[in-house]
Order: C-alpha cells, then structure tokens, then sequence
C-alpha cells in the first residue's frame, strides 16, 4: 500500500494495551531466546471498541492517556509518534496482507512501569471517545 493511499484502507481507531511479561521477557533474552511469549499471553492485548476515522477527528492531534488505579501513568499525544499512521500502514503492508479487521499497535507513550496483581488499568484515545478497562490478575 503507497503512503499516499494507506489512509483509505483505515476504518477506524481504537485504543489497547499491549502487555509484557517484563520476567518472561529478560529471562528470554539473556538465553538467546525469541521473547513472543512474554507479548502473546491471556488477556495480553485487550482493545477497545472501534470507531470509524471519520468520528475521531485528525488522528495525530489526539491525547493518549494510560491510568493505573486512577492515576495518570502515561500522558501523551499522537502528534508525538515518530511516524504518521499512514506512513506506518504504508510500511506493515510491505510485511503482511493486511485485512479488514487487522489491528495495528502503534506505540505508547513516555511512562511504561510495572503493574502489579489487582491493578486497575484504563486506555483513553481521544477526548473519553475510547477507552478500555483491565484488571491485572
């Protein structure tokens, strides 16, 4: 897909949360193992519903926020991605044949930390236009 027509294979946005196993990860990692597992368990990648493009706005003027248990974890703006979303398509599609209904992650913002057991989580994109909820277990 060219950069200039990646926009017209977006549907819509929607905000998740990319979980890792940081153990699994290291553990992984110092033997010289691939990591997918630490990315790739129960309840890893929770999503929320998805909005279709034209009812979110310009998609890099959007604020991105994670809360744990209430307070603001992680607080940024897709204006700050490296790359447009565009660009990002453009790119992926020179990997895999994307479909309707593939979802893209692209990034989160300064402030990943540990969560613990119990921990309440929420993802907003937009003004509380999506969000998702998680309790680590």
């Amino acid at each position: 897909i060219s950069p200039s027509d990646a926009m017209q294979h977006v549907l819509g946005y929607a905000v998740g949360l990319d979980m890792t196993l940081r153990d699994l990860q290291s553990e992984a990692k110092k033997k010289g193992r691939p990591w997918t597992i630490a990315k790739g368990f129960d309840t890893s990648a929770c999503v929320s519903e998805v909005l279709p493009k034209e009812n979110l706005g310009n998609i890099m003027q959007q604020d991105v926020k994670l809360l744990v248990n209430g307070t603001v974890r992680q607080n940024g703006n897709t204006s700050d991605m490296i790359f447009d979303v565009g660009a990002i398509v453009s790119y992926v599609s020179r990997f895999f044949t994307l479909e309707r209904g593939d979802l893209i992650y692209t990034g989160t913002p300064k402030g990943v930390g540990p969560v613990g057991t119990g921990d309440q989580l929420q993802a907003v994109l937009g003004e509380n236009l999506l969000t998702v909820h998680a309790k680590v277990g």
